[in-house]
């Protein structure tokens, strides 16, 4: 029997917390996971402060099969994140060969001055891996069960796919949801929890949407990694919204 993979997703920097920087690096990563069986159970933001990164890589690690962090790796002062989880796993750190020649040839390629700060991005711990990075060349890395990515999102999105094959896929969670327009989520709460109780094997969330007086609604989606108890709870939430006077549109 296929068992369930779980991942945690840490996003590190003080502008995420400030609300100067928008992240969209989760919302990559989860939709990444989710085909290959790997459900995201945990999200956090943490600032770019040593303890609070160390205490989050530690606690997350080993509460899931995976972890990802985005942000931390550039050149800066404040890039602390390489420093932080080697120091979760009491590795060493220091400027690696393999990475450092990486990040030669690119800047060689491009006519850029590698700087003593730069090197920096060379900072690899000891026992990890490297991960490839496409787009700008400086890598990140693997270590343990911890994938440390970079905070761009296109940069992290494209070093995923030298990730992807080093996971081991769970079961994949499906899902399909249905709209009902007008509908509020009072008409039909008591009924929803009777939905959710008779189909144990589902997962069901009501999420109500507001696009004006003559635009609002209820989108109630199911998620399951059984195809026949996801058909069976869709088709008894269908009748719930029918009962209830409304007409279910199968949403996108």
């Amino acid at each position: 029997m296929t068992q369930r993979k779980t991942a945690a997703v840490l996003l590190i920097g003080d502008e995420l917390l400030s609300g100067r920087t928008r992240d969209i690096n989760l919302q990559n990563i989860a939709g990444f996971l989710a085909p290959i069986g790997i459900q995201v159970a945990e999200a956090r933001i943490v600032s770019d402060d040593e303890s609070a990164i160390v205490a989050a890589v530690n606690a997350l690690r080993e509460a899931y099969d995976y972890v990802f962090t985005t942000g931390g790796i550039g050149p800066t002062h404040d890039d602390i994140t390489a420093d932080c989880v080697a120091g979760a796993f009491g590795d060493p750190i220091d400027v690696r060969d393999d990475a450092l020649a990486i990040i030669r040839e690119r800047y060689e390629q491009t006519g850029v001055e590698l700087t003593e700060a730069r090197m920096r991005m060379a900072r690899i711990p000891d026992s990890a891996s490297l991960i490839k990075n496409p787009v700008s060349g400086a890598p990140g890395f693997q270590l343990g069960n911890v994938f440390v990515m970079a905070g761009v999102p296109s940069i992290a999105r494209a070093m995923l796919e030298d990730v992807g094959p080093r996971l081991e896929g769970g079961e994949v969670i499906k899902s399909a949801n249905l709209r009902a327009k007008g509908m509020r989520e009072g008409d039909v709460a008591a009924y929803l929890s009777k939905v959710a109780e008779d189909h144990p094997d589902t997962s069901i969330g009501s999420y109500p949407w507001y696009g004006g007086p003559k635009d609002s609604g209820v989108n109630i989606v199911v998620r399951s990694a059984d195809e026949n108890a996801l058909d069976a709870a869709m088709q008894a939430v269908a009748k719930m919204i029918t009962d209830a006077g409304f007409e279910p549109v199968a949403g996108d």
